[in-house]
C-alpha cells in the first residue's frame, strides 16, 4: 500500500528530475542522497519495502516521507513563482537537512573564552615565552599556566580562535609611511587623491593625468620539465626547478581616466635616458595637450635630462644652471621643485616615500604579474618581452577601465 495519497504522488513527478539530479551530484552529502531516494521510491513502494531496499528502519522512512509531504505545498508554491532549478534544489536540500541540535553543553564560560582570545592577541614575549608567535598547542599550554582553564586541547583552542576570526599563525608584511616632513606629507597625499578625483574633468579641459613607474627585474624563467595542465581531480602541476634566461624591465604609463596603458617601454635597463625616452614617447601620443604625471621620487624621475626636456618642450628659456653647482639643476630637490611647477604644460607630482600604493600603475603591475608572469614559462627574454606586449594589447582591448579610487587622503583608521 502506498504511503501517500494519489494527488501527492502526482505532484512528486514534477520534482522527479530534480531528485534524480540530486542523487547524481558527486558533491552532495550522502544523507541527502539517501533521503531523496526514499522520496523517489514512495510512488511505487510502501514503507516496509523502501526500508528493506534501503537497509534502514521503517521509522526513518516514515520520518522523511512525512517531512516531504509537509514541504510539498511550499515546493509547489516556489515552482509557480518560476524559480530556477538551482533554487528549487536548494529548497529540497533544506527540506532534507538535519534539524538544529542543542549539542554538548559548553565546557568553558564566556569569560574564559574571551581570556583565551585575549591571550592569542598578546605577544608571547611580553608574557615571558621565548617564541615569536603562538600556535594552538602553545596557547593551550599557556592557557593552563596562566590559570585561565584547568585543561584544554589545541583543537578546542583552534575552534575558539576560528569563531573569533583570530589567526595568530598568520603574518602579513606592511610598511609604515615615515614622512621626512610631516607638514608636507598630508598635503602631498591629498593633492594626488584630488588629482584622481578630478581626472575626468581635467581631461575634458585637455589635461591628461597619467601614473608612471617601472617594474624592474622581471625574470624569464623556464621550468626544466613541461607543466602538467589541470584535469578533473588534479590541480595544475608546475616543475619547481627552472632555467634562468635573464631579466627585463617594464616602464608603463597608466591613464587614470580610461584605465589603459598609453605606452610601455620594455627593455633590460631603466636608466635616466630610458625613463626620459619613455616620457617623450608618452607625451608624443598627444603632443599639444597638458600632462600631469604621477610618479615616485626615484632619482631618474628628477634627472637633469628630464628638466632640460620639460624646459625645451614647454618653451621655458630661463637659465637652468649647472648640475651640482647652481640654479635649477643644482640638486634633486631643486629639480623636483621645477618639475612640479603647476604653471608648466608638463608637470610631475611625486608620491611621498614609502607610499607606492598611491600610484595607480602599481595596481596594474599587480594585474600583469598575476595574469602573465606568475606560473608562466618563458624560453628567453625576448619571449618574455613579447608576451608582455601581447598582454598589454589584450588588456587595453578587453579589460581596460579606470580603477575605483576610494581613498580621499584622510586616515583609513583611527588608533
Amino acid at each position: 500500500m502506498n504511503p501517500l495519497p494519489k494527488k501527492n504522488i502526482r505532484i512528486l513527478h514534477y520534482f522527479k528530475v530534480l531528485l534524480k539530479k540530486i542523487i547524481r551530484m558527486s558533491t552532495m552529502p550522502q544523507r541527502i542522497v539517501e533521503r531523496a531516494m526514499i522520496v523517489l521510491k514512495m510512488a511505487k513502494y510502501g514503507y516496509r519495502d523502501i526500508a528493506k531496499l534501503q537497509g534502514i528502519s521503517v521509522a526513518t522512512v516514515r520520518k522523511w516521507a512525512r517531512r516531504w509531504v509537509i514541504a510539498l505545498a511550499q515546493l509547489v508554491a516556489e515552482r509557480k513563482k518560476r524559480r530556477t532549478k538551482k533554487q528549487l534544489i536548494r529548497h529540497i536540500m533544506k527540506t532534507f537537512g538535519d534539524a538544529a541540535r542543542s549539542g554538548a553543553p559548553q565546557r568553558f564560560t564566556p569569560e574564559q573564552v574571551a581570556r583565551i582570545v585575549q591571550l592569542a592577541c598578546t605577544p608571547p614575549s611580553s608574557l615571558g615565552y621565548p617564541i615569536a608567535r603562538w600556535s594552538t598547542r602553545e596557547l593551550a599550554v599557556a592557557a593552563v599556566k596562566e590559570g585561565i582553564v584547568d585543561k584544554i586541547s589545541p583543537s578546542t583552542v583552534h575552534r575558539i580562535l576560528n569563531g573569533s576570526d583570530v589567526k595568530p599563525h598568520l603574518v602579513k608584511g606592511w610598511l609604515n609611511a615615515a614622512p621626512e616632513n610631516p607638514a608636507t606629507f598630508l598635503p602631498r597625499v591629498s593633492r594626488i587623491t584630488k588629482l584622481y578625483m578630478e581626472a575626468t574633468s581635467l581631461l575634458e579641459d585637455g589635461t591628461h593625468v597619467v601614473c608612471m613607474d617601472e617594474k624592474p627585474g622581471i625574470q624569464a624563467n623556464e621550468p626544466l620539465h613541461q607543466t602538467l595542465w589541470v584535469k578533473p581531480g588534479l590541480v595544475e602541476r608546475l616543475e619547481q626547478f627552472y632555467r634562468r634566461h635573464g631579466t627585463t624591465c617594464v616602464i608603463g604609463s597608466f591613464d587614470v581616466v580610461t584605465g589603459e596603458i598609453i605606452h610601455a617601454t620594455i627593455r633590460r635597463t631603466r636608466k635616466e635616458l630610458d625613463f626620459l625616452e619613455h616620457v617623450e614617447r608618452t607625451i608624443a601620443t598627444d603632443p599639444h595637450a597638458e600632462w600631469v604625471i604621477v610618479t615616485d621620487q626615484l632619482n631618474t624621475h628628477m634627472s637633469e635630462s628630464l628638466v632640460c626636456y620639460v624646459a625645451a618642450t614647454c618653451g621655458i628659456e630661463k637659465d637652468l644652471g649647472i648640475k651640482g653647482k647652481c640654479g635649477i639643476l643644482k640638486s634633486m630637490s631643486s629639480r623636483a621643485t621645477f618639475l612640479e611647477d603647476e604653471s608648466h604644460r608638463i608637470r610631475f607630482v611625486y608620491t611621498p616615500k614609502h607610499c607606492s600604493w598611491l600610484n595607480q600603475i602599481e595596481c596594474w603591475f599587480s594585474i600583469l604579474a598575476r595574469k602573465t608572469l606568475i606560473r608562466a614559462t618563458f624560453t628567453s627574454v625576448a619571449d618574455l618581452e613579447q608576451k608582455i606586449r601581447e598582454f598589454i594589447e589584450y588588456y587595453n582591448q578587453s579589460w581596460a577601465k579606470p580603477f575605483k579610487w576610494t581613498y580621499t587622503g584622510r586616515p583609513l583608521a583611527v588608533a
